[in-house]
C-alpha cells in the first residue's frame, strides 16, 4: 500500500498498523501545522507557540548539521529514523534521491507534508530490521542523526550497536559514507546540570547507564571509536557541533577547534528543567587551554567511510578485532 502527499511517496508495506514511538498529542498539532502552512511560516509559528517539540521538529536550524557533509547532486541517500522530516528536506535539496525509513506513520505524515514540494523523497514506514532486506545496496550516504543511540530498539542482538552498523554497511557502496550525529555522554552540559536527553535524570550517563534505562545509550568519543574499530570503520572524521547536534550554530573539527571565549551559547536546553552548577563558558576556556575540548563536546558528528581492501568490505564479523 502506498500514499502520495504532494510529491512525496509513502510506502506502508512494512507498517504494522500501530505507532509505538510518539511525542504524544503534540504530534497531532504539528501535523496540522504542516498540513496548513508553508515552511516559510514555521519560524513565526515556533515563536508564537513556544513549545519545544514544535521547535525541534520544524526549525530550519536543525539542517545546519549537514554543513560538514559533502552531498553531491548524483548521490543516493538513505535516512534511517527520519522522524518528522527536519533533516529530510535539507538532504533532498542536495541529493539526487532520499529514501527514508521511519517507524512511525504519524511522523512520516508530518515529514511528507513538511517536505511535500520535494520530488526526490520516498518514505518507507516500518521497523528498520524488517525494511532492511528490501533496501538497495548502493547508497552513497546513509544518515543516523539522533538514531544510533536507539540501536537496541531496532536490532535484537547482544551487541546491537555493532550489529546495527554491520547491517547498515551492506547498503553502502564502496567508498560510501555513514553519517552519525549523537550526544556525548560526557558532554559539558551534563556536568553543568542538564538532564540526560533521552531518559531524563541528572548525571545518568556520567554515572553509567543501568538496566532500567531501556537500552538507550550515548557514548564517549573513545567508546564510539571502539565500536567503529570492531565494525571495520577505520576511516572516520570527527566533528563537534556546538552547542549540540540538534541546533548547531558552529561545527568544529580537529583542524579547527574553538578559541577562548567562543563557547558562550550554553543555556539552550528547552526540553527539560536543568540546574546551573557553574559558568560553562569559563570552564570551557580552561578545557580549551588544556586541549580537552573533544572529550567534553556536547555532541559528535562522525563521518565514516566504507573501506574496500582486497575485495573485502572491511566490516568485521562479530567477535573479531576485540
Amino acid at each position: 500500500m502506498t500514499e502520495k502527499i504532494g510529491n512525496v511517496l509513502l510506502d506502508y508495506e512494512f507498517y504494522k498498523g500501530q505507532d509505538f514511538y510518539s511525542d504524544g498529542d503534540i504530534e497531532d498539532k504539528i501535523l496540522g501545522i504542516v498540513e496548513n502552512h508553508e515552511p516559510e511560516e514555521f519560524n513565526d509559528i515556533i515563536a508564537k507557540n513556544k513549545d519545544w517539540a514544535i521547535m525541534y521538529h520544524l526549525s530550519h536550524i536543525r539542517r545546519n548539521i549537514l554543513g560538514s557533509v559533502d552531498i553531491g547532486r548524483n548521490d543516493k541517500v538513505l535516512e534511517i529514523g527520519s522522524g518528522c522530516g527536519a533533516i529530510t528536506g535539507g538532504l533532498a535539496d542536495k541529493a539526487e534521491s532520499v529514501t527514508c525509513v521511519e517507524l512511525s506513520k504519524k511522523r512520516s505524515l508530518i515529514n511528507a507534508n513538511q517536505n511535500k514540494h520535494c520530488e526526490n523523497v520516498k518514505i518507507m514506514v516500518g521497523n528498520f530490521q524488517e525494511v532492511e532486506p528490501s533496501l538497495e545496496e548502493d547508497f552513497d550516504i546513509i544518515t543516523l542523526i539522533g538514531v544510533f543511540e536507539y540501536a537496541s530498539l531496532y536490532i535484537q542482538s547482544e551487541r546491537p550497536f555493532e550489529e546495527f552498523l554491520i547491517q547498515i554497511s551492506r547498503h553502502l557502496k564502496p567508498g560510501g559514507r555513514l553519517v552519525i550525529a549523537i550526544e556525548n555522554k560526557f558532554g559539558m552540559k551534563y556536568w553543568a546540570g542538564c538532564q540526560e536527553d533521552h531518559i531524563g535524570g541528572y548525571f545518568k550517563g556520567i554515572e553509567g547507564y543501568d538496566s532500567e534505562d531501556g537500552g538507550i545509550r550515548t557514548f564517549s568519543k573513545q567508546e564510539l571509536e571502539s565500536i567503529f574499530d570492531k565494525t571495520g570503520f577505520t576511516d572516520r572524521e570527527f566533528y563537534y557541533p556546538y552547542p549540540d547536534y540538534k541546533f548547531p550554530m558552529v561545527i568544529y573539527s580537529d583542524e579547527v577547534l574553538p578559541k577562548l571565549g567562543e563557547l558562550n551559547i550554553n543555556l539552550q536546553n528547552f526540553d527539560r528543567e536543568r540546574l546551573v552548577l557553574f559558568n560553562e563558558t569559563k570552564v570551557y576556556d580552561e578545557i580549551i587551554r588544556n586541549n580537552q575540548f573533544p572529550f567534553f563536546s556536547n555532541s559528535y558528528l562522525v563521518i565514516l567511510t566504507k573501506n574496500v581492501k582486497d575485495g573485502n568490505t572491511g566490516i568485521c564479523k562479530e567477535g573479531e578485532n576485540e
